[in-house]
Formats: C-alpha cells, sequence, structure tokens
C-alpha cells in the first residue's frame, strides 16, 4: 500500500531558503539613523530604492540629517519615525538602549523591529563584549517590547563603508536572527536589497549574544590591519 492509498498527506517540498518576499514598498524606519551605523543604512537602503524615514530625539535633527542625505529621505522623532515605519531598525548607542525602547513601546507595537545594537566596552586593551541580563540587545528589546516582533541583524556593518558614496558594493553578508521565518526572511531581503550583501539566516534570538560580542573581534582585526573588515558565510 503507498502513502497516498494509507491517506496520508505527503509532506509539502522544503522552501528554498532563497526565496525571499519583495520588500520594495515597505518603509523603513531607523532610529538613531542621526549617528554613524543608522545615517549608513539608511542611505544605503534608500540608495536601493527603499523608502526610508530617519528618528531622532530631535525632529530638526533628523529633517537636516535627511536633508544632508536626499534620495527621499525623509526626518522625523523616534516616535513619529516609528509610527510611519513598517520596519523599524534600532541603531542607537548602548547606552540609551533600554531607554529609548521603554519610551516607545506604543508606537512600536505590531511593528517588525531590527536590532542592531551591539553592547561593548572599552578599556586599553580595546574593545570587549558585554552581556545583558537578558542575554543580548536583541533579548533586551523582546523583553521591552512584547507586542511588537524583534529580529537582530546589521550588527557587523562599517559605518565607513556604509557613507562612503564613491563605494558601489558593500562586499559582505548580514546575519539575520529570530523567532519567526516570515519576519527573518523579510529583514535578510531587505538586506539583500543592498548591491554585495546578503541576508543570511543565523539562528533565533538566544543566539543573538555571539553575533553582537562578534563586532569586538572585528574591531580588533580593523585596527591591527588598517581595514574596514565584514563577514561572509562560504558554501551557502
Amino acid at each position: 500500500m503507498t502513502t497516498n492509498d494509507s491517506g496520508s498527506t505527503p509532506k509539502p517540498p522544503a522552501k528554498d531558503p532563497w526565496d525571499l518576499p519583495d520588500v520594495s514598498g515597505l518603509t523603513v524606519g531607523v532610529l538613531g539613523g542621526t549617528g554613524p551605523q543608522g545615517r549608513g543604512l539608511a542611505y544605503r537602503l534608500a540608495r536601493a530604492g527603499q523608502k526610508v524615514v530617519i528618528g531622532s530625539r530631535a525632529a530638526d535633527r533628523a529633517e537636516a540629517a535627511a536633508a544632508e542625505l536626499g534620495l527621499g529621505v525623509e526626518g522625523a522623532d523616534n516616535a513619529e519615525c516609528a509610527r510611519r515605519s513598517d520596519v523599524v531598525i534600532v541603531a542607537v548607542p548602548w547606552d540609551g538602549h533600554a531607554r529609548t525602547l521603554e519610551s516607545l513601546r506604543e508606537e512600536l507595537a505590531g511593528k517588525l523591529v531590527v536590532d542592531c545594537v551591539n553592547p561593548l566596552g572599552f578599556d586599553k586593551k580595546g574593545a570587549y563584549a558585554l552581556k545583558p541580563e537578558e542575554g543580548s540587545a536583541a533579548e533586551q528589546a523582546a523583553a521591552l517590547l512584547p507586542d511588537s516582533r524583534v529580529t537582530a541583524a546589521f550588527h557587523h556593518l562599517s559605518a565607513v563603508l556604509l557613507q562612503d558614496e564613491t563605494i558601489d558594493e558593500i562586499d559582505t553578508d548580514v546575519m539575520v536572527l529570530g523567532e519567526a521565518r516570515a519576519d527573518t526572511d523579510t529583514v535578510q531581503a531587505l538586506a539583500s536589497r543592498i548591491p554585495g550583501m546578503r541576508g543570511v539566516f543565523a539562528g533565533r534570538l538566544r543566539n543573538a549574544h555571539q553575533v553582537e560580542s562578534l563586532v569586538a573581534n572585528l574591531i580588533s582585526v580593523n585596527r591591527r590591519y588598517k581595514a574596514h573588515a565584514g563577514l561572509r558565510t562560504t558554501d551557502v
């Protein structure tokens, strides 16, 4: 007797991991968009054709930064940025991470949040990783935003390269972590819109700490070799 004869339903074919959604119509907000990392991400996404809104504590600072970037980028205070966006990238300094997210819990409810914050300390020996009580910055975000869909990505990108208008492609992979495949697929697709970049699924949020921590190693690489190192995942 065959499987079909027994009445069992055959398993559907496995989904192609590179079959990613069309995200071209999404509006992306960048909290901390006036800082180097946030500004660089805003520039690259806008240059790739994404609608981008920069957020800052002060609307006038965000509007000034948006005007400098051009490419249709708009500026607003953080709350308005969150309200107007489908996807919100968190690129604020670590020491303001919790405070910023707590203040925006209502505006970020129902949103796809992408945390790219790296908890780091610095001393005479260089950069070193900090471990938040929740385990990682992304897990802290998930705890503070129970009504949002939190992912983690864009940790290992050089702000210098992102903002360099003479560079057409950013040669790197973006590790994407999250709990729901639809959400990580969306973030992978956003990363992959930037020429030279790929979004690669790298696990659940419980694995975010080591991804965030790797930035300390990259800082050491960059200092030794006078580089702007990124990551590539082989055989994928």
